[in-house]
């Protein structure tokens, strides 16, 4: 049988086709994934790691072309490069500092932490490219103890695991739209441009789950309803906003439409908790009207609904039609008036498995979300062996909700330890370098002043090399 020949270049999914469009330097549309190991990282070694897993997982070595109609994707062989944890995460990924890759990978003492760009896929292969990265570097780094280490086949990219589900999965027929109005938008002093905010709570896996079953809810239900109890500690404050707090939940759509694709496939469902008819006082009542948002949202038939809107905006012939320049114009005006319809959002990677013979060398597994303009601070969860880590990444001065939140935890008696990325200690820890601001600071006085001097220009271009601009 004859080979099939590699593609090329490949269209972008449903999804993908706006994060080129509407990602600049404000909204990255980043996601980290982050493996601690019990032993220091080997830079070299990392770094053979990830062109061993490239030959793995063919559809990543792409990087990004802007065509006439919409942006896409074409082969890339360029050598993947490995950066030192220096500066802030999730930032914008500049094509020119990464060899065009859509991901970029980065370690830090014992820490390898993998970013991506959603128009690449969605964060269940994404789990699976990292989980590889691991299983490679641990191979090399111990040949000993992995003679026989675990094979993979090569996933070259084909029509399958390349497709576009949402166009193979769409219902024409079905509609579904949010008309609950805009959102509770979370106010505060920012953090200074470029820089971002983490706090990660490790917190005890079994009182977690001895809670919720108590209470007969999911995880995901339970962290919700305490996210959005801590969001209105800071609402009230505002005696006269009534928007509610909208909390957006990724939904991982291959596990109820058929689709082998290694591209994006999710959608959401949004919670919605208005002051105006729910006593967000009472956490009980909070948890109750979560827990039935789940159920009746979470059917194949209210997520065809929600596919059904976002595919037929993306496919409408006006829109197809329109040149890319124009395109972004008008779609960036768009989705800047989308923004406002959402608090935050909270994704749920739920419980991570290496292969049992790795385990003993993997200690955590974390992720964060970019966080944006509107949505000042976004949330994560995944489980790793006996601890929950829940991740708030923020560009607020203040952190008031992750405050609320963790407090929240330790009155129910749920134990959690605090590490954060320095932003707000401004130290060094085991999971983050300490980083210099000071660049940050001079740049940022020098902004205010209107005359556009050499020695305005010299400091921008520091700051863009500094900060991977």
């Amino acid at each position: 049988m004859k080979k099939q020949e590699k593609q090329k270049w490949r269209r972008l999914d449903n999804s993908a086709k706006l994060f080129p469009i509407v990602g600049n330097k404000k909204f990255s549309s980043i996601y980290r994934m982050s493996v601690v190991l019990i032993e220091e990282i080997k830079p070299e070694v990392l770094k053979r790691a990830v062109k061993n897993t490239l030959q793995i997982f063919t559809t990543f070595k792409v990087c990004l072309k802007r065509g006439f109609f919409w942006y896409y994707l074409e082969q890339n062989e360029k050598e993947i490069v490995i950066f030192k944890e220096d500066t802030y995460p999730c930032r914008y990924m500049d094509k020119r500092m990464n060899h065009g890759y859509l991901f970029k990978v980065s370690y830090f003492k014992k820490k390898i932490n993998v970013e991506i760009f959603h128009a690449l896929t969605d964060g269940s292969t994404a789990i699976e490219f990292v989980k590889t990265i691991i299983y490679q570097y641990l191979n090399l780094q111990h040949p000993r103890t992995f003679q026989e280490p675990f094979s993979v086949k090569n996933i070259e990219v084909d029509a399958e695991n390349s497709e576009d589900s949402y166009l193979k999965n769409y219902e024409k027929h079905l509609h579904g739209k949010d008309n609950s109005g805009k959102a509770y938008i979370l106010k505060g002093s920012r953090l200074l441009p470029y820089q971002v905010g983490v706090t990660h709570g490790f917190i005890s896996l079994k009182p977690v789950i001895k809670i919720c079953r108590r209470l007969k809810v999911t995880v995901t239900e339970y962290f919700t309803a305490v996210l959005i109890y801590a969001i209105y500690q800071e609402q009230k404050k505002e005696k006269h906003c009534k928007k509610p707090i909208k909390v957006c939940i990724p939904v991982n759509l291959k596990k109820y439409f058929s689709s082998t694709t290694m591209t994006n496939f999710f959608s959401y469902m949004t919670v919605v908790a208005d002051k105006e008819q729910l006593d967000l006082t009472d956490f009980e009542l909070i948890l109750a009207f979560v827990r039935n948002n789940f159920k009746n949202k979470l059917q194949k038939e209210e997520m065809a609904k929600t596919m059904a809107h976002t595919v037929r905006l993306g496919n409408s012939i006006y829109v197809r039609m329109i040149p890319l320049t124009m395109k972004k114009l008008i779609l960036k005006m768009i989705y800047k008036e989308i923004q406002k319809y959402t608090t935050t959002t909270f994704s749920n990677l739920g419980k991570i498995n290496f292969l049992p013979e790795y385990e003993p060398y993997v200690d955590q597994f974390f992720f964060i979300i970019a966080p944006e303009s509107a949505e000042k601070i976004k949330c994560t969860a995944c489980s790793y062996g006996n601890n929950i880590v829940f991740s708030i990444s923020s560009i607020l001065q203040d952190s008031n909700v992750e405050k609320n939140f963790f407090s929240f935890l330790t009155e129910q008696g749920i134990p959690n330890t605090i590490i954060t990325n320095g932003t707000y200690q401004k130290e060094e820890n085991a999971l983050y370098p300490k980083i210099n601001t000071l660049l940050l600071e001079e740049v940022m006085d020098k902004i205010k002043e209107k005359k556009e001097t050499k020695e305005k220009i010299s400091l921008r271009e520091k700051l863009k090399k500094k900060f991977h601009f």
